[in-house]
């Protein structure tokens, strides 16, 4: 990991901590290793924490877009959803504008804050229909063969669902977690769980 800029008052630095807030009920450890590396105490991320969901909260306050370019700026990277060859529902009007923005976060140099918009219709402002972190264009992805390799951290939704084509998808227990059942080699069934996209544990239901 690397140190962040403390730059603006809420910008990439306030941000990660947000992601981290809530990375904290499972990675305690990893989470206190960040807050090193950004210089940070525990007070200024649940402080960071209570700004976003103020914004996120407020009745006229901006979108969540638009929160994300407060806090990161400019995307490094974007995309039309029709050129990953995305073709679902709404997805697939050329009129809802959907794409596929990126930015980079320094305390993950391998990842990015990937967020996918579209548009309920042509008039319409674009909505965040999804965020997660992935992997960077072009950084190694993990080996994933068995549930062993999976390391907190370590690996992405999209990277355990790609290694495991049996993975189910379900539903976390927060709005920000997600999970994947799978079996493993040795038959025993698994539940990997995800904060923001990012692997943070991993249950044995079998």
């Amino acid at each position: 990991m690397n140190s962040a800029d403390p730059g603006a008052p809420f910008g990439p630095r306030s941000f990660q901590l947000v992601l981290l807030r809530r990375m904290a009920d499972h990675q305690p450890g990893l989470v206190e290793d960040a807050l090193r590396e950004l210089g940070a105490t525990r007070s200024e991320m649940r402080e960071a924490n209570r700004i976003w969901q103020s914004w996120a909260h407020a009745r006229r306050g901006p979108g969540e877009l638009h929160r994300y370019r407060q806090a990161l700026g400019e995307p490094v990277a974007r995309r039309a959803v029709a050129e990953l060859g995305v073709a679902l529902g709404a997805l697939s009007d050329p009129e809802a504008g959907a794409e596929i923005l990126q930015w980079d976060l320094p305390l993950w140099p391998d990842l990015r804050w990937e967020v996918l918009t579209g548009r309920a219709g042509p008039k319409s402002p674009p909505q965040v229909w999804g965020s997660a972190l992935t992997r960077t264009p072009g950084a190694s992805s993990p080996v994933l063969r068995t549930a062993a390799d999976l390391r907190p951290w370590g690996c992405t939704f999209g990277e355990v669902r790609h290694a495991f084509p049996d993975a189910v998808p379900r539903e976390g227990d927060a709005p920000t977690r997600s999970r994947l059942d799978f079996t493993d080699r040795d038959g025993t069934v698994c539940a990997a769980e995800f904060t923001w996209g990012l692997f943070q544990r991993l249950r044995r239901l079998t």
